[in-house]
């Protein structure tokens, strides 16, 4: 690939953990020069454990900032405001992380940054929004998972709430924000006229509560905890017992039913009022999950997989450590080796996507204001 999707595009960030540095670094793997404006402590994910890389470092930060720019500012010292205002003038964007009422008080919204630049593009990640009566909470992922109904939704019935192990609406936000950030970009050009672009953390999660949540409100339907992480409509599509672990099978259809029985050998099962259609599978779910449970258990999960694979939506269900051991992680290339300037190699996840074929590049997250001398330096120290 000779040129990246967005090459040309400069973006400044304020941010810190997760959710905007997430989006940005979409961004920068996608060829955005992404400068990280950081305070005089840096990033409080450089300090985060339990695995650092020395001073003002670890790979919790790393896995956040990969192919991005660092830069101390100082919003409060003159000189400091006023190379922010030269880098917004030849920018596209802004984005921030900060509290909902900040970004107005630090001049870091469209309405401030318009008059150094009318096409700049001011993006927003808060808690609960930047107006309301929250606008001044703090907040974070697992308090949305909380309050917008996921631990309700997660673990088996009569559980206690439970989390959801990683934290997908920081990811989910960092992803409505990168998409919501390059498209009021777009529109800046066409217009010469740039906006803010909002999106908190309890929104985002309110609107992955998808059809759960329409469900409810259009008929009351108040989806409970399903055992053994079934999807709560269709069956079979959940967790079995193997001889050696979980097996996850996915019958989304009436096809993959009626495939999965021919499979393990089990036909009656097809033929069986109880379960010869979608509507008597879900009524008789619990007593399918003892039939079939008995039968996974006469195999391991491999032995399964070795039958269904490629056939029926199946997957073992693995441990941290088997699912990025596991080859096929391998075959298709999600883990890449990132030289890192202290002088080891870092394995780090590969972005996702993938242009005609190929993986994005990626270098190291920078070391704190490891390239403000070169941009203090650009510009004469009463630029105004």
């Amino acid at each position: 690939m000779t040129a990246l999707p967005l090459d040309g595009l400069k973006i400044i960030s304020f941010e810190q953990y997760g959710a905007a540095p997430y989006a940005t670094m979409f961004l920068a793997d996608l060829g955005a020069d992404v400068v990280k404006v950081e305070g005089a402590d840096g990033d409080y994910a450089r300090k985060t454990g339990p695995l650092t890389l020395g001073e003002a470092d670890s790979l919790y930060y790393q896995c956040f900032n990969l192919n991005k720019r660092s830069l101390i500012l100082d919003l409060k010292a003159d000189t400091d405001r006023a190379l922010l205002h030269r880098l917004v003038a030849e920018s596209h964007a802004v984005v921030n992380n900060l509290r909902g009422s900040l970004p107005a008080k630090l001049g870091l919204d469209h309405a401030a940054l318009s008059a150094v630049n009318p096409r700049i593009v001011c993006g927003h990640i808060s808690a609960y929004g930047r107006t309301g009566s929250r606008a001044d909470w703090p907040g974070y992922d697992f308090l949305m998972q909380a309050e917008a109904g996921f631990m309700a939704l997660t673990g088996d019935p009569g559980s206690p709430p439970t989390r959801v192990g990683l934290s997908m609406v920081d990811y989910m936000t960092g992803m409505m924000m990168a998409f919501g950030l390059v498209s009021a970009i777009r529109g800046a050009e066409r217009s010469g006229i740039g906006m803010d672009v909002d999106v908190s953390l309890f929104d985002a999660a309110l609107h992955q509560l998808a059809y759960q949540g329409t469900w409810y409100l259009n008929e009351g339907v108040i989806t409970p905890q399903t055992p053994r992480s079934a999807h709560p409509s269709t069956v079979p599509v959940q967790l079995y017992k193997t001889a050696d672990g979980w097996l996850y099978i996915c019958c989304m259809n009436q096809k993959f039913w009626e495939i999965l029985v021919r499979l393990i050998g089990r036909p009656d099962l097809g033929a069986d009022p109880r379960f010869a259609d979608l509507a008597s599978r879900r009524e008789n779910r619990d007593v399918l999950t003892d039939v079939l449970d008995a039968l996974f258990m006469t195999r391991t999960r491999a032995e399964w997989m070795q039958i269904l694979q490629g056939q029926i939506p199946a997957a073992p269900v693995e441990s941290l450590d088997g699912a990025i051991d596991n080859p096929f992680v391998a075959e298709v290339g999600m883990v890449q080796d990132v030289p890192h300037p202290a002088g080891r190699t870092l394995r780090m996840f590969a972005n996702p996507l993938r242009f005609d074929g190929a993986r994005l590049a990626q270098r190291a997250a920078p070391g704190l204001d490891a390239d403000g001398p070169a941009l203090r330096g650009r510009f004469p120290a009463d630029a105004a």
